[in-house]
């Protein structure tokens, strides 16, 4: 997978140096050359010093083969614009933007930027769950990794599809506390069926997590 991170700070130093260690393909645009060489050194990573919010600078940093493009500067106007130029000019399937002020996340969200996050392993954990193959997607850590919160996308095969909530095999360290449907979010009680296209919120402990994908999958 190939992701272009614009701004390289502490959100951005550390989200470029997980994806490296999960072997994905990263380039990093940073606008300070002093930044831009200290990172470049210490993880080894493609870095384009230059303004993120510039065409021909995305262009350089290979932006047209980029599947997710994250701008994490430390400034939110300048998030907005990255990522609306990523999906206007560029066409690109999955823009994050960090935000610092979380009264922004609304204006964000209405001018088409797809996922806004504040913190960094959140939008690792993004990123990384839009090429992942398993049945769950994680989204967060919670209390010092003992918990985890995943998201199950239903899809015609799978064997929660079309089943009420209290009929699923589901250990007792799991919780489902949403299930969004067409844009919409439904707090559900038991009677309430999960339907193909749905993506169901779930809390569990992380020892349990492959229960949950066996009971996702029918094994």
């Amino acid at each position: 997978m190939r992701a272009v991170i614009v701004g390289g700070g502490k959100v951005g130093y550390y989200l470029v140096k997980a994806l490296k260690e999960k072997k994905h393909q990263v380039v990093l645009i940073e606008k300070d050359i002093d930044i831009c060489q200290k990172i470049a050194e210490e993880i080894q990573v493609d870095v384009i010093c230059g303004d993120g919010s510039d065409v021909e600078v995305l262009k350089d940093a290979g932006i047209e083969e980029a599947e997710v493009v994250a701008a994490v500067t430390g400034k939110d106007e300048e998030n907005l614009v990255i990522c609306q130029m990523a999906k206007v000019n560029f066409n690109i399937n999955e823009t994050i933007a960090r935000i610092n002020n979380p009264k922004n996340t609304a204006i964000f969200k209405a001018l088409g930027v797809d996922k806004t996050v504040c913190s960094t392993q959140v939008i690792c954990n993004l990123i990384e769950g839009e090429f992942n193959s398993e049945p769950l997607k994680v989204i967060e850590s919670i209390n010092r990794g003992e918990m985890i919160l995943v998201e199950a996308k239903i899809d015609k095969d799978s064997a929660w599809k079309d089943k009420s909530i209290e009929k699923l095999k589901l250990p007792k360290e799991c919780l489902i506390i949403s299930i969004i449907r067409s844009e919409k979010v439904i707090f559900p009680r038991g009677g309430e069926d999960i339907k193909e296209g749905d993506k169901v919120l779930i809390i569990t402990n992380t020892d349990r997590k492959k229960d949950v994908e066996k009971s996702i999958i029918g094994g």
